[in-house]
């Protein structure tokens, strides 16, 4: 959200550096995220400043040319070469003195330098409108009167004025704040509190608002009370559709709001001025002279302002005339045959209250998220409507030219009062951690302007206006004490008090810390991609997607199915920025659909991926780089494994997989897949203009924190016994896996086996045999209780290769 520092002084008396503000604006929890000055004339006309020309004699080499003297206030005068038609002795004129940087108007910004000019020195430039960005006017310098003080700088002649630009970050439930007055009352009472400063919010007076005529009374009906609270409106004739004033348009200019014309910038600034959204109608194309509120049919048809013809849901409040037909979205978008025109002379003037949760429904229904509907799902202020109605009134009357021509109709059949909230001294200091005076406490809820309405030694109740739909609770009270006394003010502890607690539930935040610890330590990013996907990723026959109803967005119609794809686009993100080598991996959820009971449910899981892609370290002299492979990834699976104490689980092949071109798993029994890892296939990656190979892990998360529950840290005694190695050299069928060879030597060895390693494989038909490979396995035999002899270990090995020739038709080589 954009606020003007210059705005915002028209209602608050401050004379402060806008870095100060900012600094105080972002203690009140209005955080702003950055300050931008802005200048009406760029550049500022900084360098430019007036000049008295002393003498203007022919050039003696060019015709059109004048060589001046110009005094500017400093020691010695300028010489300057003119070429300006009318440039004269004893005049005042804006010279640009050297090293000036000029923005001309329409042109490219240029720097003033020292030059000959036909063999003249020339030390400046004397300036027209348009070489200075004035104007358009280029027939001649520009004279100024004669009182115009020479040496004084050109901004103050033309009394430029300078804005500086709040970007706000602001919090979806500061409703009040969504306005320059909303932010000045936050920022004068921080003054008040903080700074022994005496500002006060002076509002704009409606008290010369006076109905002139009753010639154009507009009847209104609401047929929707509960999604339209309060409806007020009131007529203007005699109205002339033009420009606005410059001040109005400077100011919505600033905070990047298009002028329009004076009736729509009107509406623009009460609704950046107070947050009140307004609308205006031509009141000569309300049929029937009588506006309705209330719900057409669903499939009705409705022509809104962009020209778009859209189909109405029975839940969207409509603003009627008296024939019944649509002339407004309530609270999001006008339609286009009751819209403001230039020929437009008589108005119907809308302020009003509609309901926040029906609002945003329809404003997301249509993908219209326009300034008003932002106001109205926040909640507006509905004891504010008719302030701002006869603010706005007031306004069109002396910008416009038009009179009152009825009296205000206002509909407000069930008045929303102020909700009524107890606060506890005592849980004030409780939560915020210091003790804070009652009458601080007290001081600060009235300059929010809330009132005390009952009082005691330990508590009040306060009255919290309804500007303020955020603010419902004790707690809500109290946060608002703390942002307005100062979150800085808060001391922090010099000691820490903890206690030591067991639980035997396992901790998933501690889990996760674990492993993004551990990935960042080997120099993995954790990345966090957003969990709206496209649904035209997966293939049609993929089944469980859960498609958004109301996107906003083509691209992202899906929550997603899995995690591949969001990591795939920042791979290509980073790639797009030159950052080819990538670790990254990431905690979230998917999100699917499964059909039970002869209904639809929906299923959310938690996964942590892994990707890699690119090479595996720096360029370096040393000549240790190479792309990253399969074992690299397998590596940090297993790894992380038995990081969270996980060693018992099975490999398998992954199959046959619409994103893998090859890969394994790692499972715990046939259904508890524990991490699915490989390449992913080049038609995948192609998809998302990646060339190179990705390797890509997706844990199962949830099956991990089973896993983890249900493994048991047992204590082993370091070995006092030596350990043994043997190596086999086992020719065997292409369709024998590691996985085969590494549980039967585990069933056959049991308490003996260490560990087993394939260290080497030899595929040559002319050699083996055709589908016949050659694996070197070693194993690592170990007896915890006695030093192993030759014989066991002898026996140990034979048994080991007869279980291999038996059960996987090996031969021993």
């Amino acid at each position: 959200m954009k606020i003007s520092y210059n705005w915002l002084k028209e209602y608050l008396s401050i004379d402060l550096a806008p870095e100060k503000v900012g600094e105080i604006l972002t203690g009140t929890g209005l955080e702003v995220e950055g300050i931008e000055k802005i200048e009406q004339v760029e550049g500022g006309l900084e360098g430019l400043v007036v000049g008295l020309v002393k003498t203007a004699n022919q050039h003696p080499n060019a015709d059109r040319l004048r060589v001046t003297t110009v005094d500017v206030g400093e020691a010695e005068d300028l010489h300057i070469v003119c070429g300006a038609p009318n440039v004269a002795a004893g005049q005042k004129v804006v010279v640009a003195t050297v090293g000036t940087t000029l923005y001309p108007t329409g042109g490219d910004a240029f720097k003033i330098k020292k030059s000959k000019i036909r063999g003249e020195l020339s030390m400046g430039m004397i300036c027209a409108e348009d070489e200075i960005g004035l104007g358009t006017d280029h027939a001649g310098i520009i004279v100024l009167p004669e009182a115009t003080i020479v040496g004084t700088a050109a901004r103050e002649v033309f009394d430029l004025k300078e804005d500086y630009i709040f970007e706000i970050g602001l919090t979806p439930n500061r409703s009040d704040a969504t306005n320059h007055v909303g932010v000045a009352k936050d920022l004068a009472a921080a003054l008040q509190i903080n700074h022994n400063s005496e500002a006060q919010v002076q509002l704009p007076s409606v008290a010369a608002f006076e109905v002139h005529t009753e010639s154009l009374p507009i009847e209104v009906e609401v047929r929707n009370t509960q999604s339209c609270p309060r409806y007020a409106g009131v007529s203007i004739s005699g109205v002339t559709v033009q420009a606005s004033p410059d001040w109005m348009q400077q100011y919505l200019q600033a905070i990047g709001v298009r002028p329009i014309n004076n009736i729509v910038d009107i509406t623009n600034f009460i609704l950046h001025e107070l947050g009140q959204p307004l609308h205006a109608f031509d009141a000569d194309k309300i049929a029937g002279k009588k506006v309705i509120v209330q719900n057409l049919p669903s499939g009705a048809k409705f022509v809104t302002l962009d020209e778009q013809e859209r189909q109405l849901h029975q839940d969207d409040l409509m603003i009627c005339d008296g024939d019944e037909k649509g002339m407004c979205i309530a609270g999001v978008f006008g339609g286009i045959y009751s819209g403001v025109t230039d020929t437009t002379t008589n108005i119907f003037l809308e302020s009003a209250c509609f309901e926040a949760i029906n609002t945003r429904k329809t404003a997301t229904r249509h993908g219209l998220r326009t300034d008003a509907a932002i106001r109205f799902e926040k909640g507006v202020d509905p004891n504010n409507t008719l302030y701002a109605l006869k603010r706005a009134a007031l306004l069109i009357c002396e910008f416009a030219g038009g009179q009152i021509a009825s009296q205000i109709v206002d509909i407000y059949p069930q008045t929303i009062e102020k909700p009524i909230v107890p606060l506890r001294f005592a849980r004030v200091n409780q939560l915020i951690g210091v003790d804070i005076p009652p009458e601080t406490v007290k001081q600060i809820l009235v300059t929010l302007e809330m009132e005390i309405v009952e009082e005691t030694d330990a508590a009040l109740k306060v009255a919290v206006g309804t500007n303020r739909a955020d603010v419902l609770r004790e707690i809500d009270l109290i946060e608002e004490v703390l942002r307005i006394y100062g979150f800085n003010k808060v001391p922090i502890s010099q000691s820490l008090k903890s206690s030591i607690s067991y639980s035997p539930k396992v901790s998933n935040h501690q889990l996760k810390n674990k492993v993004g610890d551990y990935l960042a330590s080997n120099g993995y990013l954790e990345m966090m991609a957003n969990s709206i996907s496209n649904a035209a990723y997966y293939p049609e026959e993929e089944k469980g997607i859960v498609k958004l109803l109301n996107s906003m967005n083509a691209h992202l119609d899906a929550l997603r199915h899995n995690m591949l794809f969001s990591g795939l686009e920042a791979i290509r993100h980073n790639q797009n920025h030159k950052t080819t080598d990538l670790r990254l991996f990431e905690f979230g959820r998917t999100f699917s659909t499964y059909e039970a009971n002869e209904k639809t449910q929906y299923d959310e899981k938690e996964h942590l991926t892994i990707f890699l892609t690119g090479m595996n370290q720096p360029e370096s002299w040393q000549g240790n780089q190479r792309p990253f492979n399969f074992f690299d990834l397998k590596a940090i699976c297993a790894n992380i494994l038995h990081r969270l104490g996980i060693r018992s689980y099975q490999t398998a092949s992954i199959g046959n997989s619409p994103y893998f071109s090859y890969g394994l798993q790692l499972k715990q029994g046939k259904k508890r897949p524990l991490v699915s890892f490989g390449a992913v296939k080049k038609s995948v990656g192609k998809q998302f203009g990646i060339k190179k190979e990705v390797f890509y892990a997706d844990f199962n998360w949830d099956h991990i924190l089973a896993a983890v529950h249900n493994t048991q840290v047992h204590f082993q005694e370091i070995p006092k016994y030596p350990s043994v190695r043997r190596d086999l050299a086992l020719l065997l069928d292409q369709e024998v896996t590691f996985g085969q060879i590494t549980q039967i030597a585990t069933q056959t060895a049991k308490h003996l086996l260490q560990n087993i390693n394939l260290f080497d494989i030899f595929e040559d038909e002319t050699k083996v045999g055709k589908g016949k490979k050659s694996y070197a396995v070693s194993f690592i035999l170990q007896d915890a209780q006695k030093t192993m002899t030759d014989k066991e270990i002898d026996k140990t090995m034979q048994k080991l290769m007869r279980n291999f020739q038996n059960k996987l038709g090996a031969e021993i080589r």
